[in-house]
């Protein structure tokens, strides 16, 4: 569709251009109109009504504003992609006077705003066609030099390429601030690059070009002046063709909104679209979350941010949807009658080690439980969407988040580890990293119980476990169920009744997997009940190697899917659950509870379950394999 109408010939005559907005919704024209194309923009429809009038009306959404081109052709002259505006155009996208039909036959007069620089640049862009009918895109990883550009971010766009997931045309950028030359940028991100996946041809010639296509660029995060030289570097590699960009901002968010600036001003999209991608953490509290939100918008529209979590992009997260709502055995089960409750769990065998001075001004709460965690929450307590269409999911992920209670410190457990002798080897305590403060009260572990006021999860518990330095590596969903009411069994398991609870594991990381814990005889002459895991053979199944969540992430974001980022009021639910916890624990300075190094957190924890007469699914026999 897009190439026909870019292509086309002929005479090009233009009897009127007008620029409107209309304030009473955001419906497209009301005439009637027999046909009806359109092109994709910047993840977006714009739509050419053509009318019996020969008249074309294109629609588009940018944010908050619908704006309205009408183009009137000649009789004479078949549907053409206009050229290029004329100076005159910029003049009327903020001057021109827009109608306001109230819908009671009275006509207002009101006076646009002044377009944006990333909105005009859109509007003119959707209005020139490239020369050559070909797109590229352009990836800028705004601070390259970090760990998480060379670890992840590098890497997932190597792996996209080598399985042929990028475009045709595609340019890869590095920007910081450190010097470096193109050679050095190859030479720093190559030996993270590797062809993970068995039995396929050699990527060597393969890596040899992706280097190639990477380049490097060295500026100041707040230069205008900076990126416009990165924006004329971006030109030289896009040639003639129609230029996407993504911006991957792989930097502190202090400076996230210096950045947006300089993209807006100095290196957006003059034809394509631009996106920009957003790393956690997204604020402290609600305060400062929404300040970086109101930041960002005067520089870009909520449409072009991208807020990833990569948690999201993790394949057992994804996959939530798809075991509860395609399976009929689960989804009439989700509920409060059902299930007892709900545990996400998280933790790590290893300390900050190194990394203490970051995370000692974030905490494991807004690290892990106020994102990772609350996000999966959101996935698996949410009701069925309308359509898996991105906005039908983040609305009902809106809603069950703001049907959840705020969270207080009687409902928590906080932890922090200590020192721990491994036969002669003494493994350091949290506060005896060199890069932590040494009176630190920083919780490197967290419990919590949070509960959702609505139909379907009254006084149902959803417990939260997130700690580091603890005994192995995990992250899992543990689903459990009631009792069975009158169980003819019960005194195969003694008093202990939770012996005989139903349990469904969800293994997100490592070693994927998804099984139900059923009750079954034991073979022989005699009448045993023992508990077995009903696999569902997710490894086994699907031996293939599992795309890392960088990757999912990265192609959504090039094709526009916003189905697993983070949307502003999302995030705002997100942080008014945590931000009066977060509050109480800094005004009250509350001391964690110490736990050794590689055990299995604070006692408190085991205190917070038997309150609500629950016990953490990872501390059975089961598992502990």
């Amino acid at each position: 569709m897009e190439s026909s109408l870019c292509s086309s010939s002929g005479s090009q005559n233009w009897s009127s251009i007008a620029v409107s907005r209309r304030s009473s919704g955001y419906g497209l024209s009301e005439s009637p109109m027999p046909k009806v194309v359109g092109f994709p923009h910047q993840n977006r429809v714009v739509s050419l009504h053509v009318q019996r009038s020969r008249t074309a009306v294109a629609t588009k959404s940018l944010g908050r504003r619908k704006l309205q081109r009408t183009v009137a052709f000649a009789p004479s002259s078949p549907l053409l992609f206009p050229s290029p505006p004329s100076a005159s155009f910029k003049t009327a996208a903020s001057q021109t006077l827009a109608q306001n039909d109230d819908g009671d036959g009275m006509v207002e007069q009101q006076r646009i705003d002044p377009l944006t620089p990333i909105e005009q640049a859109s509007i003119e862009g959707s209005l020139r066609p490239p020369s050559s009918g070909e797109s590229t895109v352009s990836i800028t990883v705004v601070g390259a030099s970090g760990d998480l550009a060379k670890k992840k971010i590098f890497p997932a766009l190597f792996a996209l390429f080598y399985e042929g997931c990028l475009p045709k045309h595609f340019t890869i950028f590095g920007y910081a601030r450190s010097k470096m030359t193109d050679e050095e940028l190859r030479n720093m991100i190559c030996g993270n690059l590797s062809c993970r996946i068995s039995q396929r041809e050699s990527c060597d010639d393969k890596m040899k070009y992706f280097l190639s296509k990477c380049f490097y660029h060295s500026g100041q995060y707040n230069s205008d002046a900076d990126f416009k030289q990165l924006d004329n570097k971006l030109k030289m590699h896009e040639k003639d063709r129609l230029a996407n960009r993504l911006f991957y901002l792989s930097i502190p968010p202090n400076i996230f909104i210096d950045v947006a600036r300089c993209v807006s001003h100095s290196s957006a999209s003059t034809q394509g679209w631009t996106r920009v991608i957003v790393e956690k953490p997204f604020g402290r509290d609600s305060e400062s979350s929404a300040e970086l939100t109101r930041g960002l918008t005067q520089f870009l529209t909520e449409e072009q941010i991208y807020r990833i979590d990569h948690y999201l992009g993790k394949e057992l997260v994804e996959n939530l949807s798809v075991l509860r709502f395609s399976n009929l055995v689960f989804e009439p089960l989700w509920s409060r009658q059902y299930i007892r409750n709900v545990q996400f769990l998280f933790s790590e065998d290893f300390g900050t080690e190194g990394r203490g001075g970051y995370f000692d001004n974030y905490g494991i709460i807004r690290d892990i439980m106020q994102n990772h965690l609350l996000q999966m929450l959101a996935l698996f307590a949410m009701e069925p969407p309308v359509t898996l269409d991105a906005e039908d999911v983040r609305n009902e992920k809106v809603k069950v988040l703001r049907s959840m209670r705020k969270l207080h410190l009687e409902d928590t457990v906080l932890g922090q580890y200590k020192c721990q002798m491994r036969g002669n080897v003494r493994i350091p305590g949290y506060t005896e990293d060199k890069t932590v403060p040494s009176n630190s009260i920083t919780p490197t572990f967290a419990a919590a119980a949070l509960f959702i006021d609505n139909a379907r999860w009254d006084g149902v518990p959803f417990l939260m476990k997130a700690g580091k330095a603890l005994h192995n590596r995990r992250t899992e969903i543990r689903v459990q169920f009631r009792h069975v009411p009158g169980n003819l069994y019960k005194w195969s398991f003694g008093a202990d009744l939770d012996q005989a609870t139903n349990e469904l594991v969800i293994r997100v990381q490592p070693d994927e997997s998804i099984y139900l814990k059923i009750n079954n005889k034991i073979p022989g002459l005699g009448m045993r009940l023992d508990r077995s895991n009903l696999n569902l053979q997710f490894a086994n199944r699907y031996s293939e190697e599992i795309p890392d969540a960088y990757e999912r992430l990265l192609l959504d974001a090039i094709e526009g899917e916003r189905r697993l980022f983070i949307r502003s009021d999302e995030l705002d639910a997100a942080w008014a659950i945590f931000t009066p916890l977060l509050k109480e624990l800094e005004t009250r300075k509350v001391a964690p509870e110490l736990y050794p190094y590689g055990s299995r957190g604070p006692i408190g924890a085991y205190y917070l379950a038997a309150k609500y007469n629950m016990r953490w699914g990872d501390m059975n026999l089961e598992a502990r394999s």
